[in-house]
């Protein structure tokens, strides 16, 4: 059974976090390597959820890292079986990439930060070197870049189409009515027709923002920039939809609060064609392609082996 919930107590704790996890072959996965792997994840999932939601969140973060801890395992000994070697230039470039890229070259910054964090050089010079590693493997289980037929591309474009789409977008501005200084329902409407004679008249619809509007655009004129009609409240999309460039709306009311609404300019709804989303598309798949030769490759090495999880 898998022990995922940390005992309570000093003692009990450290005894649990230093326990095992799972066994890989003959080497241990500890709880103190699964603290380590999901304390960000877990912070920002206690900033999300909480309660039986939260509770479910951090099982499931606990699981996925066992079994990301497990894979690692299973790559680390591999490399090792087969004989393999890691350049020692590759290593110590990385460190001096982290030292010049993270703390502008400075070796005692970077030393204060391990020893922040309980790491010596030696642990932390391991850690990266077992990073190198988990990643090159990985890579080299794709034999070449996979080709994906046209055809899945095309079907692939098919599913997603939503995502190759802008939809029309609407440049808009709004006067908004919110308090009851403007007199009742009936006196706010007469209100905002006057106002939308005005406009028709030559009026700049701006300007009469910036004088009426109770909204925290006015100063800017009512301007709500660029919107999608279908994010804004159902009755506020419904009059801006079948607005064109320059036209005004009939006075809208939601509850207590009127709108007028003001359409500055339009962009159509665009589909981008497949040959345009062909580049991105394809890039999508093949990693896909990847992502599916690196699990098969990692779900033979774990048939071979002998996994058991606590």
């Amino acid at each position: 059974m898998l022990a995922l919930v940390l005992a309570s107590g000093a003692g009990q704790g450290q005894e649990v976090l230093d326990g095992l996890a799972a066994v890989v072959n003959d080497q241990p996965v500890t709880f103190s390597q699964v603290r380590e792997l999901v304390g960000a994840r877990e912070r920002a999932a206690s900033e999300q959820f909480q309660g039986a939601e939260l509770n479910d969140k951090v099982k499931k973060i606990r699981v996925e890292a066992i079994d990301e801890l497990i894979n690692r395992q299973l790559i680390l000994q591999y490399f090792k079986e087969k004989g393999y070697q890691l350049p020692s230039y590759m290593i110590e470039d990385r460190i001096a990439t982290i030292i010049r890229e993270d703390h502008n070259g400075d070796r005692a910054a970077f030393a204060r930060k391990l020893a922040a964090f309980g790491l010596t050089i030696e642990r932390f010079r391991k850690d990266e070197m077992d990073k190198i590693i988990v990643q090159s493997m990985r890579q080299q289980a794709v034999k070449s870049t996979p080709v994906v037929p046209v055809e899945k591309l095309k079907a692939f474009y098919r599913e997603h189409l939503a995502e190759f789409t802008t939809e029309e977008q609407i440049q808009l501005r709004m006067i908004i009515l919110r308090s009851n200084d403007k007199g009742t329902p009936e006196q706010r409407q007469r209100f905002l027709e006057e106002i939308r004679l005005r406009v028709a008249g030559g009026a700049k619809f701006a300007d009469l923002a910036k004088l009426y509007s109770e909204d925290n655009t006015a100063e800017n004129g009512g301007d709500w920039g660029w919107v999608q009609a279908g994010t804004l409240n159902e009755t506020l999309s419904k009059a801006a939809t079948g607005l064109k460039p320059g036209q005004t709306s009939k006075p809208v009311f939601i509850g207590n609060t009127a709108y007028l609404l003001f359409c500055e300019a339009k962009k159509q709804r665009v589909v981008q064609s497949f040959e345009e989303s062909r580049d991105i598309v394809e890039k999508v798949m093949v990693g896909q392609e990847r992502q599916k030769a690196q699990d098969e490759w990692i779900a033979k090495l774990r048939k071979k082996a002998y996994i058991k999880i606590f």
